[in-house]
This record gives C-alpha cells, sequence and structure tokens, in this order.
C-alpha cells in the first residue's frame, strides 16, 4: 500500500524498489541479479511490445528468431565486439555432462548469430535491404543490478538489417531512432532526447550509436533505446556479401537497434509520485478500474447492475477496464490501492450515483478533489472515459516536459558543472570538444557521463567548458542508471 512507499525526497532508490514491490510488477529470483516478472508488470511490458511491434511491421519489418546460444568464435570475429562484452558473458562449457569442444556464449546481443545467418540468406542486391526484428532474453553478467533498469537477464527486442549502401544503411539507423521517439514520447508519454553517442559510449563494433535519452522524476537520466549503425565490420567479419547489379561483388553495411523491458522502469521513474505508479493510459494494463460502494445489503444488487453496465459500455468502446470485487476491503482501500497501482481512471458507483443515472470519475494524475469530476451519466460513460484518458495522456507528457526543462542546465565552465551538478543534478547542456579521455576525467570526478551530442541544435560556436577550445558542438551530461 502507498502508506509503506519511501517518499521519493527520502530515499528515491528505495521508493523505486516499494513501488516496484507494491505494485507487484516483479520480484527478485533465486538468482542473483534476476528477476521474476509478475503479471501486472509482464502486461505493461506485453503493452510495449505491441506498441512497437506495430510500428516495425509499418515500417517493413518482419520478426524471426535466433539462437540462445552463439559459439565463442563467433563473438571473437569481431575485435571491438568481444572486447566490449567479454566481462558480462555467460559461458557454458559443459552440455550433456560432458565438456564441449567449443565454449558457448549465452546471447548478450545477436548481431554475430545474425550475421552467420544472412551470409546465407545474401546472395544478390535482390535480396536487399534484409529487415528483420527478434523478440527474445539476454544474458549480461551485471555486476551491480536493479529491476528492469539492469538485470543479468532482461526481454527485449533487437532489430538488424543488412543494406546494399552506407546511406541506406544510415537511413535505417535514424528513421528506428525516431520510431523509439515516436513510442516514448506518444505511448509512454516520456519527452526524449535524440542524439549521438560518444566513441566512449557507443556499442562495441558500430560505426555511430544514436540514443534517446530520458530524464527521471530524480533528474538522472536513462538510455531508453538505441540505434547502431554497424558500417561493414560484421558483414566482412562473417562475409555477408552480394552481387551487386554491376555484378561486382560488395560488403552489405547493417544496422542493430534495441530495446527492452528497461523501458518499465522509465515509466515508472518518469511519471510515478509518493503514491505509487503513474501510468500512461496508451499502455496501461488496466485504463478504468470501477469500483462499486454500498453499505446495506439491499443497495448491492442496483449498484452491481449499473456497474456492469458501465462496464459493458467502456469493454464495447475498447478501453481496458476491470471491476474491482473485492468484498473484504474498504473502499478507501480500494481507493489507495489503484492509484499505488498506477490505474489512470477509477469509477465509482454507489446507492446515489443509481439514482441519479450517474457516476463519478476519478484521475490518478490528479489526486484529490481536483481529480474528480461528478455526475457523468451513464449513457455517455464511455465518451467521457475516452475523452479523459486523452486528457491523461497528454498531461502526463506535458508534466514530465516541464520537469525536464526545470532539471536542464546550461553550463560554461567545469567549476559550474560541478557545483550545478552537485547542487540541482539533471542535464547539464554546454559545448563539447573533450576527447575520450576528458570524458573518463568527468566520470571520475563526479560520476556524470555524456549522454548524447544533441541532434537537431545548432547553436553557433563556443568555448567547451572544459577544454576552452572553440566548437560549434553541444553535449549533454547526466549521472544516469
Amino acid at each position: 500500500m502507498a502508506d509503506k512507499i519511501t517518499p521519493q525526497d527520502e530515499d528515491y532508490s528505495r521508493w523505486y524498489l516499494d513501488v516496484i514491490r507494491d505494485a507487484e510488477l516483479a520480484e527478485s529470483s533465486p538468482v542473483r541479479g534476476s528477476m521474476i516478472i509478475r503479471p501486472y508488470g509482464y502486461a505493461l511490458w506485453e503493452a510495449i511490445q505491441s506498441g512497437l511491434d506495430r510500428r516495425f511491421k509499418e515500417t517493413g519489418h518482419v520478426n524471426a528468431y535466433f539462437p540462445l546460444f552463439i559459439p565463442m568464435s563467433f563473438l571473437e570475429k569481431e575485435a571491438e565486439h568481444v572486447e566490449g562484452f567479454a566481462p558480462e558473458l555467460a559461458v557454458v562449457t559443459i552440455g550433456g555432462g560432458n565438456t564441449l569442444e567449443e565454449p558457448l556464449v549465452v546471447r548478450p546481443t545477436s548481431e554475430t548469430i545474425i550475421g552467420h545467418a544472412y551470409a546465407k540468406w545474401i546472395q544478390s542486391y535482390r535480396d536487399l535491404p534484409l529487415l528483420i526484428n527478434q523478440w527474445a532474453n539476454v544474458v549480461r553478467w551485471e555486476m551491480r543490478t536493479r529491476p528492469f533498469l539492469r538485470t543479468t537477464e532482461f526481454l527485449w527486442q533487437e532489430g538488424h538489417t543488412a543494406h546494399a549502401t552506407e546511406s541506406d544503411a544510415v537511413e535505417e539507423t535514424l528513421r528506428m531512432l525516431d520510431v523509439y521517439c515516436d513510442f516514448a514520447e506518444n505511448d509512454a508519454a516520456i519527452p526524449v532526447i535524440k542524439g549521438l553517442k560518444s566513441d566512449r559510449e557507443k556499442f562495441a563494433g558500430a560505426v555511430n550509436s544514436y540514443t534517446i535519452e530520458g530524464m527521471m522524476g530524480n533528474g538522472w537520466a536513462l538510455q531508453m533505446g538505441t540505434s547502431h549503425y554497424l558500417g561493414t565490420k560484421f558483414a566482412e567479419a562473417f562475409n555477408i556479401n552480394f552481387l551487386d547489379q554491376n555484378n561486382v561483388n560488395q560488403f552489405c553495411h547493417t544496422t542493430s537497434w534495441g530495446i527492452s523491458t528497461r523501458m518499465v522502469g522509465a515509466i515508472i521513474m518518469a511519471h510515478g509520485d509518493d503514491q505509487g505508479l503513474r501510468l500512461p493510459p496508451v499502455l496501461a494494463p488496466i485504463q478504468v478500474v470501477i469500483v462499486p460502494i454500498w453499505r446495506k445489503e439491499g443497495e448491492k444488487a442496483p449498484v452491481m447492475t449499473m456497474v456492469e453496465r458501465v462496464r459493458s459500455a467502456l469493454v464495447d468502446s475498447g478501453i481496458r477496464a476491470k471491476v474491482d470485487l473485492r468484498e473484504d476491503q474498504t473502499p478507501g482501500f480500494k481507493f489507495n490501492d489503484w492509484e499505488m497501482r498506477g490505474v489512470p481512471v477509477r469509477v465509482e458507483i454507489g446507492p446515489s450515483d443509481v439514482q441519479q443515472e450517474s457516476v463519478v470519475f476519478a484521475r490518478r494524475d490528479q489526486l484529490g478533489k481536483e481529480g474528480k469530476t461528478f455526475g457523468i451519466p451513464v449513457a455517455g460513460v464511455a465518451e467521457e472515459a475516452h475523452a479523459l484518458l486523452n486528457a491523461i495522456q497528454s498531461s502526463l507528457r506535458e508534466q514530465a516536459l516541464r520537469g525536464r526543462e526545470e532539471k536542464t542546465h546550461r553550463v560554461s565552465s567545469y567549476e559550474e558543472f560541478q557545483t550545478v551538478l552537485q547542487e540541482q543534478g539533471g542535464f547539464l547542456h554546454a559545448h563539447w570538444a573533450g576527447t575520450t579521455e576528458d570524458e573518463e576525467r568527468i566520470h571520475d570526478e563526479t560520476k556524470a557521463t555524456l549522454r548524447c551530442l544533441p541532434m537537431g541544435t545548432e547553436e553557433g560556436e563556443g568555448k567547451c567548458f572544459l577544454t576552452g577550445k572553440a566548437t560549434n558542438k553541444t553535449a549533454i551530461f547526466a549521472r544516469a542508471y
């Protein structure tokens, strides 16, 4: 219940864990760093899957599935790739009681195994582009874990595409970044910044990595999705080539891109408050919960009759609605319970509402009297519910955007950078001309990382806040999950 949830300003990390526990999203498994995703949490992930999968198919991608186990030799074919993932690998050396001839890596990502398949499937320019996505689980041996944000095993989608030219592959990379941005802003109601990752932060083996960065409620950043242009590196390693229109053999240009169950953590932290979850209606497993209220036994039957009328009207109009039939709990307990679980709209129906042929709406994004509307006619309950859900979706995004703007700061010197980061946190936006070594120094001294070089922001020339060099590039730094 909400009274057990640690306030955000007291201990944000504890608040996050309390919400996951009390909303029954997930719990720890017997294996360190792994989690059991409970039905309510998995329903939220299914809604995320649905919104993304629709977008993937609208942009011409199809789903497939590739093996969980990858020969160690496959990872070793691309030097940067194996070096980047080596510390996180889980390796199988025994199978069926016998030592394996070659160790098998439990999938940390699938560029290599998919590259092996693409080399067989692609022969001619007529086979391109090849646009495939897979929904899968991956394993990375994380040392510091946190439910949804960073776990040893997690669920995700990974897109892998092959193209005839660099321009086609780069276009695909940026197209999928836009798809992620569209999903984050319109379904998850989280405003994001699109940008290029620095060499220090990019995907192991990529030419360029792009990201969408969201701001969480405590001012920390979260990388919510990435899209990578891989050049011909993996094509050369796995011999993914084709005959072009001039009958000349060419290597394919490839991409990969992914979003994981980390998106669940983003939704919790971008929108949640001290009462618990606040779920955007587009993704909420339950969009409307109906709470029947009666005191005397004779009041129950007419109340439940109206409850069923309202439920049917909502469901028939496409709304995900649920009736709280628990008779061992008070209405007040139920109100708090559903608020904690983040259900966007609560409908209250009591004896007086039956007499007036109306219901009460309570919106989760505005608690108390301000969020209640009385006298909603039963005859128009579905239309009113749809309008309110749309309003809540917009309101959550606007609130998240205001929060990001309030926590975004311009800095022009390293001294100012350190002071603002320590006292206010948030996104620190500055001109940047530093090196990988400079990034490492900043991280060692402040724990902040370069989140991205934001796209579409031409600000003119200025001086790098760290080195003083003239530059027209800007960067966003933040502490991050």
